[in-house]
């Protein structure tokens, strides 16, 4: 891997800290309007989320957590009744005010780890938190054919009033691309292009009908980022559960789930443009893709829900 693509793509557990699996904030060498922090936690056990001047939201991979946080001077509790699985579809999320601080709890009733993320981005801005149920979760069915993939767009400025990030997560059928056509959002054109960073955290798995014996960690995809005028990178690597991609800049995808294993990904956007917004610009090379969508019928094995289990 080049010396470029080594500070942009992470394996999982390279950025641990604080108790935490994975850390990225502005301490973050190159990286200024995103943060995300990955836990794992046994029943009952706690992690801290300190410090105001920070939104955040807080995501359930797999099992159920509590929430405590300060409003208004005084500590509230919310359950978060979170999912088996990320290919379970949705789940209940928690927004957090800039103004807030708390911890995150496991479940004492939880019967393995339970692991959750907490996107965040800087800012002195405050809106107000907010607990977001999986009825309202917006879940989009995307592409056609072999680029089907699933959107939970709990984090997209029409669902959520959130000060300055985007979020949402996507799950990609094995064999299928995303994130695709490549496409950028590294300049500030009002109307066509916004100014995002972003932050790629990748879970694969064996599809559900796998045979007795698949390991969970050889599943695997791929993922690809490439230079524009904005600035040069490359990446170009197998990713597994845990793995970290930070997009400064740049065309990104496709993202890629190989035969066999379903694909999990969720993305932190934000940047310093005025509007909270997310235009993107294809590559040209590549953007006529999107035409050979008209008239494909949509991926079948979507949408993914727990009752698949």
């Amino acid at each position: 891997m080049t010396q470029d693509a080594q500070q942009w793509f992470h394996r999982r557990g390279e950025l641990a800290a604080e108790g935490w699996e994975t850390v990225v904030d502005e301490r973050t060498p190159g990286w200024e309007h995103t943060g995300l922090r990955v836990g794992r936690l046994s029943a009952g056990e706690s992690l801290e989320l300190t410090g105001v001047g920070v939104e955040r939201l807080v995501v359930p991979l797999s099992g159920p957590l509590s929430v405590t946080h300060i409003e208004n001077g005084a500590a509230q509790v919310t359950e978060l009744t979170g999912r088996a699985s990320v290919f379970d579809g949705p789940t209940d999320v928690l927004y957090l005010s800039a103004a807030t601080e708390g911890s995150v709890t496991a479940g004492v009733d939880a019967s393995g780890d339970v692991r959750f993320l907490v996107a965040t981005s800087p800012t002195d801005i405050v809106r107000p938190t907010r607990y977001m149920s999986v009825a309202e979760v917006p879940v989009e069915l995307r592409g056609a054919g072999a680029s089907s993939r699933q959107v939970h767009n709990f984090g997209r400025q029409e669902s959520l009033d959130a000060a300055r990030f985007i979020v949402v997560e996507v799950i990609t059928p094995a064999e299928n691309w995303s994130s695709y056509p490549p496409h950028k959002h590294d300049e500030h054109v009002p109307g066509h292009e916004s100014e995002l960073e972003e932050i790629y955290y990748f879970e694969t798995a064996p599809v559900r009908d796998a045979p007795e014996g698949v390991r969970e960690e050889d599943a695997f995809g791929m993922f690809s980022t490439y230079s524009s005028s904005a600035g040069e990178i490359e990446i170009d690597a197998r990713v597994r559960t845990g793995d970290v991609a930070l997009v400064p800049y740049g065309y990104h995808g496709p993202a890629v789930a190989a035969p066999g294993y379903d694909m999990y990904y969720l993305n932190v956007m934000a940047g310093p443009d005025p509007e909270r917004s997310w235009n993107i610009s294809d590559d040209p090379a590549h953007g006529w893709v999107r035409d050979t969508w008209e008239g494909q019928d949509l991926d079948t094995r979507l949408p993914f829900t727990a009752a698949q289990q």
